[in-house]
């Protein structure tokens, strides 16, 4: 299972955009550009390509999801706070937080066709269609799909921490990510991360400084001393962890 933050194959990947496509709106290009599904070679044997083609909602393409930036609430049929998840992988969170909270418009961010199916089928399982939308797209993309401010909440778990020095430019973390992270959230919007690797809490610590945020809870061992929010949903990961008894971290940063 890939994290967030994973880097993946180029014939699994759609490319930075580098054409003249552009968001209707503000006419910026567009930081993460969709190939259409046709264009992939392994259409007809990769049963996940035709799947996400075939699926429909709460699954959506990458074009579909570009074109609700701003207006989500029509996607959704209700205005409602927007919650965002980057990394879905497998869809236990999403699907879980979804069930949970109702109230809620929740949309998923992951890379991976396969995953994009297995979310969607979890989201049809605990009947949260109605408020909830996971799309293949990049996690470092999110103004693609989202206007400033429009966020009330964002989670992200188990990035890939690229640990050695030469793999630091891949990692997620990092001062201009948070700059991204600030532009979305609303003021006092929530910044939710847990992770199994300390390299990962350090940088967030460190990527704050200086940025409109505040610290409101944090946890070295979220097995041991419990979540710093009231309300969490168990990952797969972080069920991994906790069978071998290692610490899962979280920080929960708010916007100023």
């Amino acid at each position: 299972m890939a994290r967030a933050g994973e880097r993946t194959p180029p014939d699994d990947v759609e490319a930075l955009n580098d054409d003249p496509s552009h968001d209707d709106e503000t006419s910026a290009p567009r930081l993460f550009k969709g190939r259409p599904l046709e264009s992939y070679t392994s259409l007809a044997t990769n049963p996940y390509l035709s799947l996400h083609a075939e699926l429909g909602r709460p699954a959506m393409t990458s074009e579909a999801a570009a074109a609700c930036k701003g207006r989500w609430h029509e996607e959704f049929g209700r205005e409602a706070p927007l919650h965002v998840e980057i990394g879905a992988g497998n869809g236990f969170f999403l699907s879980g937080m979804a069930a949970r909270h109702p109230e809620f418009n929740w949309l998923g961010v992951e890379i991976r066709f396969k995953r994009v199916v297995l979310t969607a089928r979890k989201l049809l399982k605990v009947q949260a269609e109605g408020w909830s939308r996971i799309t293949r797209y990049d996690g470092n993309a999110l103004p693609d799909l989202l206007r400033p401010g429009e966020v009330a909440g964002i989670y992200l778990n188990h990035p890939d921490p690229w640990p050695k020095r030469q793999q630091a430019h891949n990692r997620m973390i990092c001062g201009d990510w948070l700059d991204m992270i600030a532009t979305l959230l609303r003021p006092g919007g929530d910044l939710k991360v847990k992770t199994d690797h300390q390299l990962n809490v350090l940088a967030l610590v460190k990527a704050m400084e200086g940025r409109p945020f505040t610290l409101v809870g944090r946890s070295d061992d979220v097995a041991r001393d419990g979540a710093p929010w009231p309300d969490d949903v168990v990952t797969n990961y972080q069920r991994k962890f906790n069978e071998r008894g290692l610490p899962v971290y979280a920080l929960w940063l708010r916007r100023d």
